[in-house]
């Protein structure tokens, strides 16, 4: 059989690759394919003429003491078919190592960063496709969606990379739309004190499509790290909200001090008293007014787990009732424990 030497210079220059390299790949192919043919012979090659295209087994000739004396011709007879299917094989994962390369290239060094694309339809409705431009798709798997998206096919889509990597099945990323960092990357781009280092995301605590809590400290006496992630008016915050589909977000200022950052924490509820009570277990107590208990504590205890979380801390959380006073006395129960 020929191969068409044109042609495959064409793709050749399409992929980047030499026609010497193809060349190569489609003789080793070829060979393992003529080792499973019946009858064949040892010690073989394969040739393809780069001028004529045309394809070639050279066997080795021996004499009757095993010596080689030269080569004959031994191509089999079907060998053309299987020579076009290697041929079309060869090209094909070429093909899919060009576009590994292309997605790996790009996205290599993206693992924690932020990425803009479209949804685009899925077979497996469970596993939503991002289209991230450049022909490349990205995978958003289920465990990384926040109920309540709207993934239908076309719609504008912000994602946060967890893995770039090289499978079975080809390069690929991987994104997420429940990760902290999404709610990090996403400020960032919002607020341009985080940009230019004035502000500093300390922690996040973030319960996907619900609530996030993040602690925020400036390293500038001029500016207040709350207020420039608030905005003018909330816009800054609402910004990011409405990318995260109304997600509530706390803001709240870091402090190297365990009592007042978990007081600052456990906003919108106002702390009467906060005390360490075990600081190698990380282990505070809080006292609250008891008309702030159910705030501080939260919605099936969403508040304080946040807050615990956020800080670090363990929170045992009581009312100045439950309390008798303002301080914890010997023997007293909490309300919950965080």
């Amino acid at each position: 059989m020929d191969i068409d030497m044109t042609q495959l210079k064409v793709v050749g220059d399409e992929l980047g690759v030499s026609v010497d390299t193809l060349v190569d790949a489609i003789e080793v192919a070829l060979l393992k394919a003529y080792a499973q043919v019946p009858g064949a012979i040892r010690g073989a090659r394969v040739t393809v003429n780069q001028t004529s295209g045309q394809v070639v087994v050279l066997a080795p000739e021996v004499d009757e003491e095993g010596n080689v004396i030269g080569e004959f011709d031994d191509t089999p007879a079907h060998f053309g078919r299987i020579a076009t299917a290697t041929v079309r094989s060869i090209i094909a994962q070429r093909l899919r190592d060009a576009d590994d390369a292309k997605v790996f290239g790009r996205f290599k060094d993206a693992t924690g960063q932020l990425v803009s694309g479209r949804v685009v339809q899925s077979a497996d409705r469970r596993l939503v496709k991002v289209d991230l431009g450049d022909d490349i798709e990205a995978v958003l798997p289920p465990e990384e969606q926040v109920p309540g998206d709207n993934y239908e096919h076309g719609t504008p889509l912000r994602a946060y990379v967890i893995e770039v990597a090289r499978a079975h099945a080809g390069a690929q990323v991987r994104l997420s739309r429940t990760h902290p960092g999404l709610v990090q990357r996403l400020f960032e781009k919002e607020v341009p004190q985080i940009a230019d280092g004035l502000v500093e995301i300390k922690a996040i605590a973030r319960e996907a499509g619900h609530r996030t809590k993040i602690a925020v400290v400036s390293h500038d006496p001029d500016v207040a790290a709350v207020a420039a992630c608030i905005g003018k008016m909330g816009a800054r915050v609402r910004s990011v909200m409405a990318e995260l589909n109304g997600e509530k977000i706390d803001i709240v200022d870091w402090s190297s001090d365990p009592t007042r950052f978990v007081a600052n924490a456990l906003s919108p509820a106002k702390v009467g008293n906060v005390t360490v009570v075990d600081e190698r277990a990380k282990m505070v107590r809080v006292i609250v007014p008891d008309y702030q208990l159910s705030l501080a504590i939260g919605k099936e205890g969403q508040n304080a787990r946040l807050a615990a979380r956020l800080t670090g801390w363990k929170i045992d959380i009581k009312s100045d009732t439950a309390s008798g006073t303002n301080v914890i006395g010997q023997g007293s129960r909490p309300d919950r424990a965080w």
